[in-house]
């Protein structure tokens, strides 16, 4: 190849090399995933009179009735109340032949039914101006786990749970406030895998078995 052939092609080359880099670098450039900026919906509302003693007293007798960890957990049962309570207030200020009332009415009353917090008998928007937060704290499944005596106490039901101990139907679920259905109710039973059913032993019986199991060889030697 002639010298001046070579040269043009080494430059031709060291070009194109420049030019992969420069489409390289802005492909990557353009690849980058932009920040998104998500807008999380409010779970609970704090109190509006942090130091009112009725309230405190309260909030701390739900606490060591259910086994709530923080006061946050009652709040987000008061804030979803408050939502439905509202809800039920514009709905009994139309008329009864409504359609939004008819509608949105029935929806709201049988999910309430479905979940255990209202009776059939009470499918009233009346009644459900009456719920407590008690009503929604007896549904969530640590406090089922230690109504059907799966726990010890209501704070050993909270730790069988977050230690997926505890099924509900064929799915293992391991969050204590999880709402049971009232059809689901009788199907809450110890994990298959869990060692206080048919599961494998855990740490601590493994290796007192084991120790147990060379005692009794060692036993066995000494005779």
């Amino acid at each position: 190849m002639h010298l001046s052939c070579l040269y043009l092609h080494i430059i031709n080359s060291a070009y194109n090399s420049e030019l992969y880099n420069t489409v390289v670098q802005n492909e990557k450039e353009w690849y980058k995933m932009p920040r998104i900026r998500t807008v999380h919906s409010k779970v609970y509302a704090t109190p509006r009179r942090p130091y009112e003693k009725e309230r405190l007293d309260q909030e701390l007798k739900l606490i060591g009735v259910y086994g709530l960890r923080n006061k946050r957990e009652v709040w987000r049962v008061k804030y979803s109340l408050a939502h439905i309570r509202k809800l039920a207030r514009e709905l009994l200020t139309l008329e009864e032949k409504d359609p939004r009332r008819l509608f949105e009415g029935n929806a709201l009353l049988r999910r309430l039914v479905l979940i255990g917090v209202l009776r059939e008998e009470q499918m009233k928007l009346d009644y459900v101006l009456g719920l407590r937060v008690e009503d929604f704290l007896e549904r969530r499944l640590q406090t089922q786990v230690f109504k059907k005596g799966l726990a010890k106490s209501i704070h050993h039901a909270r730790v069988m749970i977050l230690q997926r101990h505890i099924r509900v139907r064929r799915q293992v679920v391991n969050v204590p406030s999880f709402i049971v259905r009232l059809d689901s109710e009788k199907h809450i039973e110890l994990s298959l895998r869990s060692p206080y059913g048919t599961g494998r032993p855990g740490r601590v019986k493994r290796k007192n078995q084991k120790k147990g199991a060379a005692d009794e060889d060692g036993g066995d030697d000494d005779e």
